[in-house]
């Protein structure tokens, strides 16, 4: 055999080597599924898509870097509640019994993660919280709980509006609150710190139904209580009908809105349209792209430009992004920190994960066995939509 037959011979061996290595590693890359079980066909809603390409993003990097469990890459699969209870119930039990399925997001609406927690519990799968708010969704009663949540929570926020009501001068405020789950959620917390802080005083509050078609009778028995300003719980539909209600009163008769952040699930500027611009209304949010630079946020702008995304500006309902991006890549860690997608075994996981340089915050410990909740007072601040739709920090100069 000449030398070059032999030379010949030996490259397509380590030809053959190396195209049955990468099968090899194909053979091994199972993928690992995450579940998203959200409000996707729900008219105006945004939340729910906005919560899936923060995942997205998150599992493009992670799966650019190797995946999970060195060679796993991590896929979603995602179903539709329609913020329907029922609809969740049956999406949890489907995802439970998908054997490679490792965790389930879950969506905006409190309601529906309230009524899934029998299943989740029965069940055991792990649900990973981004959006909703509700106390009792974490506090749950539950042990092992099998619930984590990097979002915000009911028992931050009211406290945090109320406070933000009595620095603006405000001593008098009305509460206005959905007659659900996450209304009584809220109800709960401000009478809870009614009972150390008196100032600012409520001094009434009233409920409404899911869409309902009008709130000026509400708004104006809170102002006949004496309301100087309304702390308000609703979402995307309900509210934008209240601001073109109060937006058509005497500019003398229109009080400060202080609003729970379900508004920033929707397509709330369009529907409110330029009566916004009449009202002093304001959000709760926990992050905002605007002004913010960190090594994590630029490894999110290089991962998330195939979506469309390359400043804030080209971020719809941004807080939903973003927790569900650096929620994932927590999930992400804890799977490789159990060296297993056995639920169980990541559910310990995540309470031991540490050291995460995230894009809202950087989180020492998200999670430990006493604390399921990721975030805390220290990252609320109130914002306020422009008219183009931004959603900007109050004071914020855009650059």
């Amino acid at each position: 055999m000449t030398c070059s037959s032999i030379r010949n011979l030996l490259l397509g061996v380590v030809f053959l080597g190396a195209f049955s290595n990468v099968f090899a590693k194909a053979a091994t890359g199972e993928p690992v599924l995450v579940g998203l079980d959200a409000e996707f066909s729900l008219e105006n809603s945004i939340s729910a898509q906005s919560i899936e390409t923060g995942l997205k993003v998150a599992m493009d990097e992670i799966n650019a870097r190797g995946g999970v469990l060195g060679v796993r890459p991590l896929q979603l699969v995602t179903k539709d509640n329609g913020s329907i209870p029922a609809r969740g119930i049956k999406n949890i039990r489907e995802f439970a019994a998908m054997p490679n399925l490792v965790a389930v997001f879950g969506g905006r609406f409190s309601p529906v993660l309230l009524e899934e927690l029998p299943v989740l519990k029965e069940t055991q799968t792990l649900l990973l919280a981004p959006w909703s708010s509700a106390d009792p969704i974490v506090d749950n009663g539950s042990n092992p709980n099998y619930v984590f949540r990097l979002s915000l929570r009911d028992s931050l926020a009211m406290p945090k509006m109320l406070e933000v009501a009595k620095s603006r001068g405000i001593h008098q405020v009305g509460l206005l609150l959905t007659n659900t789950g996450w209304g009584r959620s809220n109800k709960l917390q401000a009478d809870r710190y009614a009972l150390s802080h008196p100032d600012p005083k409520i001094v009434h509050t009233a409920w409404y139904n899911f869409k309902d078609t009008s709130l000026i009778d509400k708004y104006d028995s809170l102002v006949r209580a004496g309301s100087k300003a309304i702390i308000l719980v609703a979402n995307d539909d309900e509210a934008a009908t209240l601001v073109k209600e109060v937006a058509a009163l005497p500019p003398e008769k229109r009080i400060p809105i202080l609003s729970h952040w379900g508004v920033a699930g929707g397509q709330f500027v369009k529907q409110a349209g330029s009566a916004l611009q009449a009202v002093d209304f304001s959000v709760i949010q926990t992050f905002s792209f605007y002004g913010k630079s960190s090594p994590a946020l630029t490894q999110f702008y290089k991962f998330a430009a195939p979506y469309g995304i390359h400043a804030p500006k080209d971020i719809g309902a941004p807080t939903g992004v973003a927790h569900a991006y650096d929620l994932m890549q927590i999930l992400a860690r804890a799977i490789d920190l159990a060296k297993s997608t056995d639920r169980s075994k990541v559910r310990d996981a995540l309470e031991k994960v540490k050291n995460y340089p995230g894009i809202v915050r950087n989180y020492s410990q998200p999670f430990s066995a006493e604390r399921h909740e990721a975030l805390t007072s220290k990252e609320l601040f109130m914002a306020r939509f422009k008219a183009n739709g931004e959603l900007m920090p109050v004071g914020y100069t855009k650059d």
